[in-house]
């Protein structure tokens, strides 16, 4: 055991050095975020506001990502990723800049955001397959549970160590502790992490951009059970973004609620994919990925929501963050496993941008919606109810409970659209 133990270390060795530096980074840029979007709400107290954050981020990176992969697949990957990360970090500087002298306004925000989307459309593809290049495939599983597990531990700490900053120092401290973070995962892949070139696919130098991009849409067309796949976790997406955005003007407006509350659901979500990035990593391969997949997904969308919608206190929502995270992990690896196995090395960046593209367009649409829902819809529907109304019954009264409402909303739609997936014979037919 101890043999096979030494055997993987040496086998993973690169991997782990970029992992762990990586991990660091995310969660100096995790605690950036979480401040942030405290800081807006703070400022002005919407829902909608808070949500552009998200939308100003993700909507470059799902627009150009089908191109940028292209892109990424003729780069070197090394390279890549730290023109990127340097990026970021500018924006970052820029941002302390702007608030030490007083002048930090949202849409300065909104600008950055965007900017940094832009540069993740190439550095996400770039990372993706750095990892399939540094880990053999028989540790796929294993490597999917270490990446998972890192996640939840950035997701642990992230409200911890930001509350505390922000309750004892300042946000400004916590972005310097942001740019410490990204520059020790800059060193370290300049430095110690040599990523191999991919093997060049014959006829591929000479393809455009276009051309490039058409060849990853063209894959997912003749391999239905991915793109099955990818259009049901963007149904997925629409939903979860939906539940980002409520869930702070829930948490920060709601009684009993609070910036320690919110801090506590995103702690004890990450624990519970602590617990479930553990359990990928241990155990063997299941049976069957797909049914792991889509039993995951409709666990999880049919009992958070439910349970924030109805709950009333910070315990109850905590026992909902378990419920609803604690198989998202292994959802996740299977996931990786399955797209990783399945897709040549060589056309991996174009694949994922394509997959990035269908996968997470709906990811600034469901922030949207759910800004102008909890704002424009729900609120105004629940201080409008009487005190004996049945909504009042279900979710309460006062601030937050429009947002409640909307749980409740997005619960059922979830649960109802992990069905229609569940018969899909595409799907099933991954598993040969």
């Amino acid at each position: 055991m101890i043999k096979n133990f030494k055997m993987n270390i040496r086998e993973l060795r690169t991997f782990l050095i970029l992992w762990i530096t990586q991990s660091f980074s995310a969660l100096g840029s995790a605690m950036t975020s979480f401040a942030l979007v405290i800081w807006s709400y703070q400022q002005h107290g919407s829902a909608l506001t808070s949500s552009l954050l998200a939308i100003c981020s993700y909507a470059p990176y799902v627009l150009l990502s089908i191109f940028a992969g292209a892109l990424s697949d003729r780069w070197n990957k090394k390279a890549t990723m730290l023109i990127s990360d340097s990026f970021a970090a500018l924006c970052t500087v820029s941002i302390l800049i702007l608030m030490t002298t007083g002048k930090l306004q949202i849409w300065h925000l909104y600008l950055i955001n965007t900017l940094n989307g832009l540069m993740n459309t190439v550095q996400q593809p770039a990372s993706d397959v750095a990892i399939s290049l540094l880990a053999p495939q028989k540790h796929y599983q294993k490597v999917s549970g270490m990446r998972s597990l890192s996640n939840s531990l950035v997701t642990i700490l992230t409200p911890i160590l930001a509350t505390s900053m922000l309750s004892f120092t300042s946000i400004r401290v916590v972005i310097l502790f942001d740019l410490i973070t990204f520059t020790t995962a800059f060193i370290a892949l300049l430095c110690f992490v040599h990523i191999p070139q991919v093997p060049k696919q014959s006829g591929t130098g000479s393809e455009t951009v276009l051309q490039s991009a058409k060849s990853g849409l063209r894959y997912l067309r003749d391999n239905r059970g991915i793109l099955d796949l990818i259009l049901f976790l963007a149904v997925i997406n629409f939903t979860a973004s939906i539940f980002n955005a409520a869930l702070p003007a829930m948490m920060l407006s709601r009684a009993g609620g609070g910036e320690l509350a919110l801090g506590m659901v995103n702690t004890v979500t990450g624990i519970a994919m602590m617990v479930g990035s553990l359990s990928v990593a241990i155990l063997p391969p299941p049976k069957s990925r797909v049914r792991v997949i889509l039993n995951c997904l409709l666990f999880s969308m049919s009992s958070e929501n439910f349970i924030l919608a109805f709950g009333r206190s910070t315990p109850v929502w905590c026992l909902g963050a378990i419920l609803g995270w604690v198989f998202i992990p292994v959802m996740n690896a299977n996931m990786d496993v399955l797209f990783r196995s399945t897709i040549p090395i060589e056309m991996q960046g174009r694949v994922y941008s394509a997959r990035n593209t269908l996968q997470f367009f709906t990811i600034p649409v469901g922030y949207l919606c759910g800004g102008v829902l909890v704002d424009r819809v729900f609120e105004p529907f629940m201080a409008g109810q009487p005190l004996d109304s049945l909504w009042v019954a279900l979710v309460g009264t006062g601030k937050g409970s429009g947002a409640a409402l909307l749980f409740l909303s997005i619960g059922i739609f979830g649960a109802c659209s992990c069905l229609p997936f569940r018969a899909d014979k595409h799907i099933w037919r991954l598993e040969e």
